[in-house]
């Protein structure tokens, strides 16, 4: 091993010390130890292994490096600073308001692929995009820094067993092992074996090594990419390496060094310390840019008139349909291909389906991560299995990601199967998500429709599928804009305005049929775009029915579309009545299941007459408010 190199780059670690140390302290806040441990790890990678561009952050074939420990980020932002693409003088503003060196990355920043600092999920996203990469034949590697308190998280495990089922040889693990968590050691401490016990469980080449030792670091990074395994490096660090007050002592996680002990911490590192400037960097291999793209006329829809067709299938048959077309398109699954019908994209495009298996949250991360190499994923499962990668999905708000997720066998309609499988809390979920559109369709060609404007949507897109098959009720000339909304039935002498979607359309229908042999009459609306809501739609025509609006929903009362509704409404002056899931479903047939919860056809009927009796009784003036 060249000396040389060895002892610059144990300087150049010595320089991103002293840029941590300085950012941390004139920010008050920040993780210098986490930074100080993994500080020779990072010089090794940026300045004497990886292949990349320092001036074009996002060229694609560019070695990625996802920092997981995220509270590490004035570690990463010292890196690009010593590589040219952060002025030094910006670190002094870390965790500023105008600043975007945040105090964990996000890809505000042109180096940043993902949003880390919620532990566990970088790994997943780093399969993500080493997934890529051999979609797209390109050559970069995937460098993934974790801490070892992270690995307590199951995410974790999810990432590296699925690393090893695919073989992805192309993605690096570093474990930052330097024994102190948050509040107390970490459970394994300094026993390397442990770790690496649990990488050779899951099928990974597996190197310990001294994390201070560069010409250690340099040589085991050498044989990345080599073998049939993907490669877990155990780096045995210590927490505060290079600052004496500090190191390996514990109470000092997320606490910075006051003026006094920063320029002592700093002195002593000074003589030790390199810039990296002038350290020549390894360039990608060149590769041209795809040329692919969105705007291509998708394959004609057809379905049979009288035919009866799942949402969940459209969904199956819309996502084949457009991987004609659209060669950015991976499908993602946890094991439920066969219920979703995402097996027929599998089964055309098999290069671009990627089985998950029954992990969620690793699903949603290696989606995360395939999206911020230019892919357009789309993950499907059962909407009630969603619920446990919702800390991955908040993050790839934070990450602006173009994931599109699918959540088939919502609400009490799917029957027999009971509560653990009814998706019953997604569009609270969901709706909660910034920039995230959600989406309802009630038939065939909706969901179709709908699937074509959420390849087209830039920004995460939740589609919430029916298990039951559902008559086709629109033309293939409909139009589904994203935000809009259906008018299904309406004239002038209309009592109630009932807003449903999905399944409940259909009992609306039905009710509609049944209150007009009672001399009533309804608005019928279709709100299939739940996020964002046709609250103009929906307000015109409430105007028009005595501000009386009734929404029917297969999903718990809070957080769904009554409560979409009745908040763009409110304080406006109309009343809006709901109807709901109103409590912990059992197992029954759909129909059954929808009588006993009050969302079938008569049930619809039974609460507008309710409402038309109210409003004839209700004491002058109305009030708004939302009424149940």
């Amino acid at each position: 091993m060249d000396q040389d190199l060895t002892q610059t780059l144990s300087q150049i670690a010595n320089q991103l010390r002293i840029h941590s140390i300085a950012a941390t302290t004139a920010a008050g806040s920040g993780h210098p130890s986490s930074c100080a441990s993994a500080a020779d790890l990072v010089a090794a990678l940026f300045f004497g292994h990886m292949r990349y561009d320092p001036k074009n952050p996002r060229y694609r074939n560019n070695d990625r490096f996802v920092l997981s420990k995220g509270h590490a980020a004035p570690l990463l932002y010292a890196a690009w600073a010593e590589a040219g693409l952060v002025q030094v003088d910006e670190l002094l503003h870390l965790r500023e308001l105008n600043s975007d060196l945040e105090g964990h990355p996000t890809p505000r920043l042109p180096f940043v692929d993902v949003a880390t600092g919620s532990l566990g999920q970088g790994l997943s996203a780093g399969l993500g995009m080493a997934l890529s990469a051999r979609m797209d034949n390109l050559d970069f590697r995937t460098y993934v820094l974790l801490g070892d308190g992270e690995c307590a998280e199951g995410s974790v495990w999810e990432a590296a067993n699925l690393a090893g089922v695919y073989k992805t040889t192309n993605l690096i693990a570093i474990v930052d092992v330097n024994r102190l968590g948050q509040s107390e050691a970490t459970p394994f401490g300094h026993d390397m074996e442990a770790y690496r016990k649990r990488f050779d469980a899951f099928n990974w080449r597996t190197e310990v090594i001294d994390g201070h030792d560069m010409g250690e670091i340099l040589e085991v990074l050498e044989a990345a990419g080599l073998g049939t395994q993907p490669l877990a490096i155990l780096a045995k660090t210590n927490k505060g390496h290079g600052i004496p007050a500090i190191e390996d002592k514990d109470g000092w996680h997320g606490k910075p060094l006051n003026k006094e002990e920063a320029e002592r911490a700093i002195a002593e590192l000074q003589p030790k310390a390199k810039s990296a400037q002038g350290i020549p960097i390894a360039s990608p291999t060149p590769f041209p840019e795809p040329q692919i793209s969105i705007t291509a006329t998708p394959l004609p829809i057809h379905y049979e008139n009288g035919k009866k067709v799942a949402t969940r299938e459209a969904f199956g048959n819309a996502l084949a349909r457009l991987g004609e077309t659209e060669g950015r398109i991976v499908a993602l699954d946890g094991d439920t291909k066969n219920s979703t019908y995402s097996e027929k994209f599998m089964k055309k495009f098999p290069s671009r389906f990627v089985e998950c298996f029954i992990a969620e949250q690793n699903m949603v991360g290696v989606g995360i991560g395939l999206a911020a190499m230019g892919k357009i994923p789309f993950a499907s499962t059962f909407a009630a299995f969603f619920t446990r990668a919702h800390d991955q999905i908040r993050m790839g708000a934070a990450s602006f990601t173009n994931l599109k997720l699918a959540g088939s066998h919502v609400g009490v309609s799917i029957g027999e199967d009971g509560p653990s499988q009814m998706g019953l809390e997604d569009l609270a979920m969901f709706r909660s998500v910034p920039g995230c559109a959600v989406l309802y369709p009630a038939d065939a060609v909706a969901t179709e429709k709908l699937m074509e404007e959420t390849l087209r949507y830039q920004g995460m897109v939740y589609l919430r599928l029916s298990r039951p098959k559902t008559d086709i009720i629109y033309g293939t000339e409909e139009a589904f804009p994203i935000g809009g909304a259906k008018i299904l039935r309406q004239r002038p002498e209309d009592a109630v305005t009932v807003v449903a979607a999905g399944v409940t359309l259909y009992e609306t229908l039905s009710a509609a049929d049944m209150l007009a042999a009672d001399g009533i009459t309804i608005t019928v609306i279709d709100a299939y775009s739940v996020k964002p809501l046709a609250g103009d739609v929906i307000r015109e025509a409430a105007s028009r029915t005595g501000h009386a609006v009734l929404t029917v929903e297969d999903h718990y009362a809070e957080g769904g579309l009554g409560e979409a509704v009745a908040g763009e409404l409110s304080p406006e002056g109309f009343m809006v009545f709901r109807l709901a899931v109103p409590q912990l479903p059992h197992s029954g047939k759909p129909e059954e299941l929808l009588a006993r919860y009050g969302l079938d056809a008569a049930s619809i009927r039974g609460k507008v007459h309710e409402i038309i009796h109210r409003i004839a009784t209700r004491p002058q003036p109305a009030l708004a408010g939302t009424m149940d």
